[in-house]
């Protein structure tokens, strides 16, 4: 997580001025997992993506104008409680006025719940109201799992999935839980091209120590990486 330094660098971490001409701001501020921003980090680095990292006080600080500089904000898991605690209303308000006029979101697990709307919890309202739940495996008491998701082509991986939604209400349905509810959804909120995700296609291999696993983490990965650039270049996927 970031502490001092607004912005860095992709490959040699550097500082990076707002107009950097990086594609895709990845956010690491209060409540995010600092091992999932890593993971982030090194799918984004391997394939060749430009990138910023950005705190909740840098992001706080930013204006419309800076953020449409970037295609894709992306917003991984961790406590979403947090981070919405973290930005200011005027900061959820620049951030879904910036998605409405063009800027692209890929919402992970708590950034999937931050897409939503809530009259609890500062959001983004990217859904036209719509608050997103646990998926039901949460109800058992389950907090993290190996959990088969099947796509529209009827093929199926097991993805890592911890305390994440379900995402019923909203979008295209990309990927379906074992519940037959949605993993994994699409569609428009205004201009930009929104993904949101359940589950932890990022998740690197020793995430899974102590789970039962009988997929591929490189495939899990790839995964992770279509959806990248399919919210970057509002690339539509296949859907039920």
């Amino acid at each position: 997580m970031l502490t001092g330094t607004v912005f860095t660098a992709c490959n040699n971490k550097s500082k990076l001025p707002l107009n950097s001409g990086a594609a895709i701001l990845l956010f690491s501020g209060t409540g995010t997992s600092p091992n999932d921003v890593k993971a982030f980090e090194t799918l984004l680095n391997d394939n060749h993506l430009t990138y910023s990292i950005i705190n909740s006080t840098a992001l706080n600080a930013m204006t419309e104008q800076q953020l449409m500089r970037y295609k894709l904000l992306i917003v991984p898991g961790g406590n979403f409680i947090d981070m919405g605690k973290s930005l200011t209303d005027s900061a959820a308000a620049r951030i879904h006025n910036a998605v409405k006029l063009g800027l692209n979101y890929h919402g992970v697990c708590a950034g999937g719940f931050l897409a939503g709307g809530s009259k609890y919890y500062r959001c983004f309202n990217l859904t036209s109201g719509v608050q997103f739940g646990l998926y039901s495996v949460s109800a058992k008491g389950v907090r993290k799992a190996a959990v088969d998701i099947t796509y529209p082509d009827r093929t199926s991986l097991q993805h890592y999935w911890e305390d994440g939604p379900e995402l019923t209400g909203w979008g295209k349905v990309a990927a379906k839980y074992p519940d037959a509810t949605p993993a994994v959804v699409e569609g428009r909120s205004g201009e930009g091209w929104v993904i949101l995700t359940g589950i932890h296609a990022e998740a690197p291999e020793n995430w899974w120590d102590g789970i039962t696993f009988n997929g591929s983490v490189a495939d899990n990965n790839a995964y992770a990486v279509k959806l990248i650039r399919a919210a970057l270049n509002r690339q539509t996927m296949a859907h039920y």
